[in-house]
């Protein structure tokens, strides 16, 4: 995406007044975040999609030009979102981008894995080249763990270090993405090692997840080549990860929400923040709908405490540095791409127009574009592949203990991508492990999704309250096979049956009667539908969570990570239940 020489030449001509702008912004004040300062009553000169000029640009309009009066309102660099899952929205990369961009984020480098869990190199594609002709820049990190982990869970494919090695080479892939296996990259697994170095080699970023605390591992992985982390929850990680040189990755998604725990750093500590940034990581369509998006997580950042100006830095600049497009985005100077938000109350950050390559993209409440359409091939929305229809005696733990066993426990955390490994006593019954309604215990399964194999594990979790019925997802981090939890045996087989005959998706079953789907066929993750169709199916899934028992927030996000076995401390995978902490299968029974 670099910049011509003969664009260039059209900037330095523009500024000297030997050419007249494309464009002219007048009357804006300038938010700089390289010094962090207002400049009113600025005028931008743009040529060519960049930034000319700053300042006095009256000379600089032509009969052709096309003069933009900002009012006196905030002009800001576009926002840049230097990690997120376009999965997780649920929505196609193109319906996305329509959220996301009136919002005022222009640019994303998004990490692709969760399709790549499902359909390998050829599903990161799709998604990379569907985000090569949107008006939303769209950069892509290569995944880095599919699966997650070799010896915990079955994935429906694997990235190679020759598939990432190929990835690295397309245009505008900006690096790897979230390395998660930590206890690899520290021993020196050597798929992580070759991944690692040959992101290196090209020039590129290493962009890191490492939960643990032990200074010991924290330093033997940043020394290996990652050099970020989004998964810092306390002040004193990010302090720890500070000092050591990594970029702090500050996350606030629709259910893990860090802005608040880590703001000190900045407004209590007075870190230096140019190594440090503001990401979504995983943001839900009613999210992008009433809050919005990165805009959102700046507006927090300011409430909180944080200057507007460094929030905005953290959103821009700090990020395009990050990955090394620092030359070209992220601040409003001369010789950079003219991505540009009108704001009018700089603390609310909600953008009246929207500026990418210089071309007004949203203005005053509707676009001002067309977007392309992509279309996915069949293939990718046949992901769904059971041996056989389930039964309710499918989901029996069974054991062989006559009155009552002692079992392992997940325990889910609200607003938090942990759990607890938790135990209980457990009644037993014909050989069957009972559930227990007064300990909040519940089943919970995990079905391979991706083989046909058959393959189930089944164990309890506690945590989501839940008091009839039953819920099933084929959004379950990384390896998304499909996962099942309830009271109901009967309603959590209807359930399973049901995401398989539609291509996967979300949904809620009580007493034989579905309450809410929100269908997914594209890879059992992402929908066809608009972001408003999608938001409204959302909304009653929600609904019928609640009308089950479950008040947590946002709860189908907390259910889908139960299987990601890189987050301490307990999870179920399809082979069954992972000891994070050991990076072990464990029993059941204790």
């Amino acid at each position: 995406m670099s910049i011509s020489m003969q664009q260039r030449k059209n900037l330095a001509n523009t500024a000297l007044g030997h050419r007249k702008a494309d464009t002219v912004i007048t009357n804006g004040i300038l938010v700089n975040v390289h010094t962090k300062e207002y400049e009113k009553e600025k005028d931008i000169a743009i040529t060519d999609g960049c930034i000319a000029f700053i300042g006095d640009c009256s000379s600089l309009i032509g009969d052709e030009t096309v003069v933009i009066d900002a009012k006196g309102k905030y002009i800001t660099p576009g926002l840049i979102d230097g990690h997120m899952h376009v999965e997780s929205t649920m929505l196609s990369v193109t319906e996305f981008a329509k959220a996301a961009l009136k919002k005022g984020t222009t640019t994303v480098f998004m990490d692709p894995h969760e399709i790549a869990n499902v359909f390998g190199l050829e599903g990161v594609r799709w998604m990379h080249e569907e985000g090569q002709h949107l008006p939303l820049r769209v950069f892509t990190t290569v995944p880095s763990c599919v699966p997650a982990t070799d010896t915990l869970e079955d994935a429906g494919a694997e990235l190679l270090p020759e598939h990432v090695e190929e990835a690295l080479g397309w245009k505008n892939v900006a690096g790897l993405g979230e390395v998660m296996n930590f206890p690899g990259v520290v021993y020196g697994d050597h798929k992580m090692t070759t991944e690692i170095e040959a992101t290196i080699q090209s020039g590129k970023t290493v962009t890191g997840h490492i939960p643990a605390e032990d200074p010991k591992m924290l330093q033997a992985y940043a020394a290996s080549g990652v050099t970020s982390c989004h998964e810092t929850v306390t002040r004193e990680q990010a302090l720890a990860k500070l000092r050591i040189g990594m970029h702090l990755m500050i996350r606030e998604g629709s259910a893990w929400q860090d802005v608040k725990q880590l703001a000190p750093i900045i407004t209590e500590n007075h870190m230096p923040t140019e190594n440090m940034s503001l990401i979504t990581d995983d943001v839900y369509p009613q999210t992008l709908t009433n809050q919005g998006h990165l805009n959102h997580v700046v507006r927090k950042a300011i409430q909180e405490g944080i200057d507007p100006s460094t929030a905005i830095q953290l959103a821009t600049i700090n990020i395009a540095n990050y990955f090394n497009y620092g030359n070209e985005l992220g601040s409003i100077a001369p010789g950079k791409r003219a991505d540009l938000l009108l704001i009018e109350e700089l603390e609310n950050v909600d953008p009246s127009t929207v500026i990418v390559g210089g071309d007004i993209i949203y203005d005053n409440g509707q676009y001002q574009v067309d977007f392309p359409t992509y279309t996915y091939p069949e293939k990718a929305k046949n992901s769904v592949h059971l041996k056989e229809p389930l039964k309710a005696e499918d989901f029996f733990a069974k054991s062989s203990q006559s009155h009552e066993t002692e079992v392992n426990v997940i325990e889910a955390v609200e607003n938090n991508a942990r759990t607890v490994k938790s135990h209980a006593r457990l009644l037993v019954e014909n050989g069957v492990i009972q559930i227990d309604h007064e300990q909040d215990i519940i089943r919970l399964s995990c079905i391979d999704r991706h083989h046909r194999s058959g393959e189930i594990s089944n164990a309890f979790v506690k945590g989501f309250s839940i008091k009839k019925g039953a819920v099933a997802s084929t959004v379950a981090h990384d390896s998304h096979n499909l996962l099942v939890m309830g009271v109901n045996e009967e309603d959590m087989a209807i359930a399973a049956n049901q995401l398989a005959k539609i291509g996967g998706g979300m949904i809620v079953v009580e007493n034989g009667k579905i309450l809410a789907e929100v269908p997914l066929p594209i890879a059992g993750l992402m929908s066809d539908q608009p972001l408003e169709s999608v938001t409204e199916q959302v909304v009653k899934l929600e609904k019928a969570w609640s009308q089950i028992g479950c008040k947590m927030n946002a709860p189908f996000m907390t259910f889908s990570l139960i299987a990601l076995p890189v987050i301490p401390s307990l999870r179920i995978t399809n082979r069954g239940l992972a000891d994070v902490e050991t990076f072990e299968l464990i029993p059941l029974e204790r």
